[in-house]
C-alpha cells in the first residue's frame, strides 16, 4: 500500500512540473556590471531610466528621444540614404523654419530667399545665413558657457549644418511618420510605414509617400491593413484632412512664429506637445526649440550642472533630474539657439542616449 501511495506522488509530481521547453530561461547576470559596482576605483556609469508602469489617471511620463524615433521623423520614403543636397547661400533666422519645405501635393519648394536675390546695397548688411548659422551658435553658447567648447567639439552637429539645411523635408511624411512610431520598436515603424506607402503604390513604381489628398480619400479600415493601430489610422487621416483643407499648409509651417506653429500643430489629433517639438527642431530645423518635457534633456542638464544623476535616479516624480523652472532658467541664456544647447544635453552622457542617428 505505501509502495502504491509513493508511486502515485511520484507521479503527480512528474504531471506538475513544467517540461523544459516550456521553463523560462535563468535570467542572465550581467558579471561586467557586477565586477565595475564592486570595484570601489571606478564610479558607477550611468544608466537609462527604466520605463515605470503609469498609474491610472496619472500624466504620461516624460517622453526621450531615441535613434530610430528622431530619425524616422525625416526618414526618406524609400528608405534609402538621403542624397547629398547641393548647399545654396540662404537667408537664416534662428526663430523661424530654416528647412528647405517640399509641398506634399505639388512638390514645390518653400525656403527662405537665396541670399543671390538681395539686393546688393542690402546684402553687406546681412549676418546671418545657412553657411555660418551654426558657426554663429557654437560662438554663442561658448560666450556664454565655456564648458559648452568641449561638448561642441566632441560632437559636430550635422543637423544644422549647410548639407543638412539643404535637405528637403516633406512636412506631412514627417508628422505622419513621428505618429507611425508612437508606442512602437524602429524596427516595426518601419515595417509598418513601408506597408502605407504600398497601400498607395503601384506595382513596379518607386515608392513615395502617398498625398494627404489621397489619405484623405482613403477609408480608416484600409489604412489599419498596413499595420497601423484604429487611432493611429484616425490620427494620420486627420492630419491628411488638415493638410487637404488648407488649414495646415507648407507656406505656414515655414513662416509663423513659433508659439503660432505648436498651437495650430498640438490642435491636430495625434500630435502632442514633444512630437511637435522635435519636428519643429529635426524637420523644420528651427534654432530656439527646447523641449522641458524630455528626460533626456533633463538628465543631461543634470549632469552639466554636476548633479549626481546617480542618486536623483531614485527619486520619484517626473521632474527628478532637474525642475522644469531650473531647466527653463538655465535653457533661457542660451537663447535664440536653444535647440543646439538641448542637442548637446543628449550627448552629455554617450551612455545614457545614443543620438548620432539624428544626424
Amino acid at each position: 500500500m505505501a509502495t502504491t501511495r509513493r508511486s502515485s506522488r511520484l507521479s503527480a509530481q512528474a504531471e506538475a512540473k513544467p517540461s523544459p521547453e516550456a521553463m523560462p530561461p535563468p535570467p542572465q547576470q550581467n558579471k561586467r556590471k557586477r565586477k565595475a559596482t564592486s570595484d570601489a576605483a571606478v564610479p558607477p556609469q550611468p544608466t537609462t531610466p527604466t520605463k515605470q508602469r503609469a498609474q491610472p489617471g496619472a500624466a504620461p511620463s516624460p517622453l526621450t528621444p531615441t535613434p530610430s524615433t528622431v530619425a524616422f521623423i525625416a526618414e526618406p520614403a524609400d528608405g534609402r540614404k538621403k542624397p547629398r543636397n547641393a548647399t545654396v547661400t540662404r537667408l537664416a533666422d534662428p526663430r523661424f523654419t530654416n528647412a528647405t519645405l517640399l509641398s506634399p501635393e505639388t512638390s514645390r519648394l518653400v525656403a527662405s530667399r537665396d541670399i543671390e536675390s538681395v539686393s546688393p546695397s542690402k546684402a553687406p548688411a546681412i549676418r546671418m545665413t545657412t553657411q555660418n548659422m551654426l558657426q554663429e551658435a557654437c560662438d554663442h553658447l561658448i560666450k556664454t558657457d565655456e564648458r559648452m567648447r568641449t561638448l561642441i567639439e566632441k560632437n559636430p552637429c550635422k543637423v544644422f549644418s549647410p548639407e543638412g539645411l539643404a535637405e528637403k523635408i516633406d512636412p506631412f511624411e514627417s508628422l505622419s511618420s513621428g505618429i507611425i512610431s508612437q508606442q512602437v520598436s524602429g524596427a516595426a515603424a518601419k515595417s509598418i510605414k513601408g506597408k502605407f506607402i504600398a497601400l498607395f503604390g503601384d506595382e513596379g513604381s518607386t515608392p513615395r509617400f502617398p498625398h494627404p489628398s489621397e489619405v484623405a480619400k482613403c477609408s480608416i479600415e484600409k489604412l489599419r491593413t498596413a499595420g497601423l493601430s484604429q487611432r493611429k489610422a484616425e490620427y494620420i487621416h486627420g492630419l491628411a484632412g488638415k493638410f487637404t483643407n488648407g488649414e495646415l499648409s507648407v507656406q505656414m509651417l515655414h513662416d509663423a512664429p513659433y508659439d503660432e506653429l505648436v498651437e495650430k500643430l498640438i490642435a491636430v489629433r495625434g500630435l502632442g506637445r514633444w512630437s511637435v517639438e522635435m519636428f519643429a527642431c529635426f524637420g523644420l530645423k528651427r534654432m530656439d526649440v527646447f523641449s522641458v518635457g524630455d528626460l533626456g534633456v533633463q538628465r543631461g542638464m543634470a549632469a552639466f550642472a554636476g548633479r549626481d544623476v546617480a542618486k536623483l535616479k531614485s527619486k520619484g516624480g517626473k521632474w527628478k533630474y532637474m525642475s522644469e523652472q531650473d531647466m527653463l532658467e538655465l535653457s533661457a541664456k542660451f537663447a535664440p539657439y536653444r535647440s543646439l544647447f538641448m542637442w548637446l544635453m543628449w550627448r552629455v552622457e554617450d551612455s545614457f542616449t545614443d543620438v548620432s542617428t539624428m544626424e
